[in-house]
């Protein structure tokens, strides 16, 4: 087992009750991080620290607290910000967030992208696809165009590939580090997620790359406390239209509560249209259970409107012709497992 040192921020020790006039020691307590020993000696050793940042309060928050350790601790190596911008889906407030922070930290901020296309570029073309697969009798099923809590290429293919190709070039050699604003109060998933991991996709023969969860028990008040602590503001998502959380601005996982927020913003008014057109042609709803074309139908026009609802009875009928859909064709390990029509019983 990893041994996992706590720090605090400027190393404050607890002090007895009643000295701590400022509460200082009880801050201290709130905002201290996991700092296990791969991560420690990754640090002894000036290895380059990656803050992954979203525009959300967690990746605020997570920046400056890693860069407060990291002065702690007297860390030599490089300290960059590091942003997968995915394209028209983002808010138009997550870069100036970003922008303001590096500011602050006075460190360099990094933004990637995906060289094919942004994230509603590669919705299209998964539609595109599929529909050409269908039509050659490749599938017996369409696929939605959509990424899923199953299938998140979203975060795989736009994300984390491209940033971890990008920290593989700027240090092809020696230990990496990239820290993520992940907390274990989020889901029962996160919860059981380690201070620390080795990174196959930043290890290479030259050195390991590590992945640090450092403020896995922080609290939701604790983020926006720090934050503000820092003398810093949150997204206009959470100030301004009450969001949850920030991701895309309509993302495929969100909340009714989020997706309706996020329509209340004019800048995400394009990217709306434009999603629920692709519900439209494709007769694929965002979510399972939630169509975004009915989170704000008044900002459609009519037109839009009218083929979302035959987009709905098609998308009825399509799923009532794959229900009659015999077994023996459909998608399993080692599909397809027929070559041809069985013969029909004598």
């Amino acid at each position: 087992m990893d041994i996992i040192r706590i720090h605090r921020p400027g190393d404050i020790a607890d002090t007895p009750a009643q000295a701590d006039l400022f509460g200082l020691a009880e801050a201290a307590r709130r905002f201290e991080i996991e700092v296990p020993l791969p991560i420690e000696t990754a640090l002894d050793a000036a290895a380059p620290v990656f803050v992954g940042v979203s525009g959300g309060r967690d990746s605020q928050a997570l920046a400056f607290r890693v860069c407060a350790h990291l002065d702690d601790v007297g860390h030599r190596g490089a300290r960059l910000l590091i942003h997968a911008d995915l394209g028209r889906v983002e808010w138009r407030d997550s870069l100036p967030v970003f922008e303001r922070l590096a500011r602050l930290l006075d460190v360099e901020l990094v933004v990637v992208r995906r060289q094919a296309g942004d994230m509603m570029d590669r919705w299209l073309s998964r539609w595109a696809s599929n529909v050409r697969r269908y039509a050659g009798l490749e599938w017996v099923k369409l696929i939605l165009p959509w990424s899923t809590a199953a299938q998140r290429f979203c975060t795989a293919e736009l994300k984390s590939q491209v940033i971890a190709r990008e920290i593989c070039r700027r240090f092809p050699q020696g230990a990496v580090v990239s820290a993520v604003g992940i907390r274990r109060e989020e889901s029962a998933r996160r919860a059981r997620m380690p201070a620390c991991k080795p990174d196959e996709r930043t290890t290479r023969r030259s050195g390991a790359g590590h992945t640090w969860n450092p403020i896995l028990g922080w609290r939701r008040g604790d983020v926006n406390d720090y934050v503000r602590s820092r003398g810093d503001q949150l997204h206009e998502a959470y100030r301004v239209f009450g969001s949850t959380r920030v991701s895309c601005a309509f993302c495929v996982l969100g909340s009714e509560h989020d997706l309706r927020t996020s329509s209340n913003c004019a800048d995400n008014h394009a990217i709306y249209r434009e999603m629920v057109e692709l519900e439209a042609v494709s007769t694929f709803s965002i979510q399972s259970r939630r169509w975004l074309g009915d989170v704000a139908p008044d900002l459609l026009d009519a037109s839009l409107r009218a083929r979302l609802q035959e987009a709905k009875e098609r998308a009825r009928l399509r799923e009532a012709a794959e229900a009659r859909l015999p077994g023996h064709v459909l998608f399993t390990k080692g599909w397809p497992t027929v070559s041809r029509r069985p013969r029909r019983p004598s």
